[in-house]
């Protein structure tokens, strides 16, 4: 009754779910808002003016620094210059360390 049996090709070719694909969900895709349509909603709605009706965010939003001037233009990293300016400046700061311990 234990004697193991070989499958059949077709039998085999018939369980195998691996190789079938799902089908892929459906998302319905809203519009990204920009920064400049939040800013405007931020200063216009009374609702993003307090968090949890009771902290107060006015002086924050008042204080809060333009979209233009946090933009940075993209800088490209190479790796073997990152490495060098990190390492140097990691040994200078392990000198200025040994030398106030030796003060």
């Amino acid at each position: 009754a234990d004697i193991p049996v070989i499958p059949d090709l077709e039998e085999v070719q018939e369980e195998d779910l691996a190789m079938q694909v799902a089908a892929p969900p459906s998302v319905q895709v809203n519009r990204v808002l920009t920064y400049h349509d939040l800013d405007k909603d931020l200063m216009k709605y009374a609702a993003f003016q307090t968090l949890d009706g009771e902290v107060d965010l006015k002086l924050l939003t008042k204080v809060l620094a333009p979209e233009h001037e946090l933009r940075e233009d993209d800088v490209s990293w190479d790796w073997d210059h990152l490495f060098t300016d990190v390492s140097s400046e990691l040994v200078t700061e392990w000198d200025l360390g040994q030398s106030e311990r030796e003060d």
